[in-house]
């Protein structure tokens, strides 16, 4: 399965993707703008942190997605519980 992480804290960008190999998941994590317009992609599922993200990078991320079959999860929290949450949800399969 492969998800695109949008927003969030750069310190955590690491530990994200730590978490989405548990769940057998690639990802690809973008917290900030630049660089991030045509690298979405086509993931199965795709992850808004909106507590940590400007209304530009929000509108960005979903025109990148549109017209496909991407599952949408929004969370304002921003933390590795909320992420694990999410991945339980969409993800539990693929879990430990």
């Amino acid at each position: 399965m492969s998800i695109v992480i949008v927003g969030g804290n750069e310190r955590m960008e690491r530990q994200y993707k730590e978490l989405c190999q548990k769940y057998r998941c690639r990802a690809k994590v973008f917290t900030k703008t630049e660089g991030m317009s045509g690298k979405i992609g086509s993931p199965d599922l795709l992850v808004l942190f909106t507590g940590t993200m400007s209304h530009k990078m929000l509108q960005g991320a979903l025109c990148g997605i549109k017209g496909k079959s991407t599952v949408i999860a929004r969370s304002h929290s921003s933390s590795m519980a909320a992420l694990r949450a999410i991945l339980q949800t969409h993800a539990p399969a693929a879990a430990e």
